[in-house]
């Protein structure tokens, strides 16, 4: 399958992120924008996003960046800082970006930002496995 064409079907067949709202704003292979609203369901008792929600994003990006070069590829390790609170009604993006790719595992970083700021900074290893993506 090519790579472009992974993360739309990733996408479909994810629930979760069906129900985050997450939008796909871009891709190509090792790279991808994702982007989605904070809803009132997804704030914590304090008003503001609740930090699984911009980690959410985050994984969603790593995860589909990591499986288009078409194989599998699965989280083995990930950290987030988060920077910035998120409010009902922010627009957040996460662009997740391939820093090194090698037989048996990739390394990404994602940067999650509001507008121009940047909200929290995620780091993620992925594996690889030998299975092939099809269509």
């Amino acid at each position: 399958m090519e790579g472009t064409k992974i993360p739309y079907k990733m996408l479909s067949l994810d629930p979760f992120s069906q129900w985050l709202g997450i939008e796909i704003l871009a891709c190509e292979i090792g790279n991808c924008k994702l982007g989605m609203t904070i809803r009132k369901e997804m704030l914590n008792s304090m008003g503001k996003a609740h930090g699984g929600i911009s980690y959410s994003l985050a994984d969603t990006a790593f995860g589909f960046s990591a499986n288009t070069n078409g194989r599998y590829a699965v989280s083995i390790d990930t950290s987030i800082n988060h920077i910035e609170a998120l409010e009902e009604g922010d627009y957040i993006i996460a662009t997740a970006t391939l820093e090194s790719l090698k037989n048996k595992v990739g390394f990404y970083i994602i940067e999650i930002k509001k507008d121009i700021t940047l909200v929290a900074l995620f780091k993620g290893v992925a594996y690889r496995t030998g299975k092939e993506w099809e269509e």
